[in-house]
């Protein structure tokens, strides 16, 4: 699926107001690596990645790491049930993985998780590294292979978006339950508009 970019920035501009230059810069990197990846074929997965992004990067359209103090994250470090449920299991584990990318991946056990799954050598173990999950080509690898095959949560983008039908609004469970699943559709509605009047014949 190619797209002109040039339809799709007014498309965007159209439905959601002037975009600022770090903006058009965020969405033509994400736009690009949406484009070669080889495993996104269907059109309203894209545009529900896109409202995706949208939503867990505020509107900032790079990868983003998770608001709070270092205090904030202890709830999540080793000993405490959150941080047990994340595979954290040292001191600090919670501030060191913190949420980061395109989605926010949490805990020692998911940065191993996505590290192996994405077959990264020594050199971008994100365990090693966490803040390789900041790099974009990285962030939307994650976010890629997380949504597609259900490494997030169990449940996938052809779960609810699929031949017999489009349920942006479910769609939600694939990263985060019902947590603002309708404002996130809504977005992915409109940004499916925006993609198919963009779709170069």
């Amino acid at each position: 699926m190619r797209i002109d970019h040039g339809k799709f920035f007014t498309g965007y501009r159209d439905a959601y107001g002037k975009l600022s230059q770090a903006t058009v810069n965020g969405l033509e990197l994400l736009g690009r690596n949406m484009e070669e990846d080889p495993d996104l074929k269907n059109l309203q997965w894209a545009a529900y990645m896109l409202a995706t992004v949208k939503h867990e990067c505020a509107d900032r359209w790079m990868p983003i790491t998770e608001f709070g103090n270092k205090e904030y994250f202890n709830k999540y470090n080793a000993g405490t049930a959150l941080g047990k449920r994340l595979g954290n299991t040292q001191v600090g584990d919670g501030y060191r993985y913190r949420g980061r990318g395109y989605v926010q991946i949490t805990g020692r056990a998911n940065y191993a998780r996505l590290t192996k799954a994405l077959g990264l050598g020594p050199a971008e173990d994100l365990v090693a590294d966490p803040d390789q999950t900041l790099r974009p080509l990285i962030a939307y690898r994650i976010m890629s292979i997380g949504m597609r095959t259900g490494l997030f949560t169990g449940k996938k983008l052809s779960d609810y978006i699929n031949a017999q039908g489009c349920d942006y609004r479910n769609a939600r469970r694939i990263i985060n339950g019902t947590d603002q699943a309708v404002k996130i559709a809504e977005y992915a509605k409109t940004l499916e508009g925006v993609i198919r009047g963009a779709i170069v014949a």
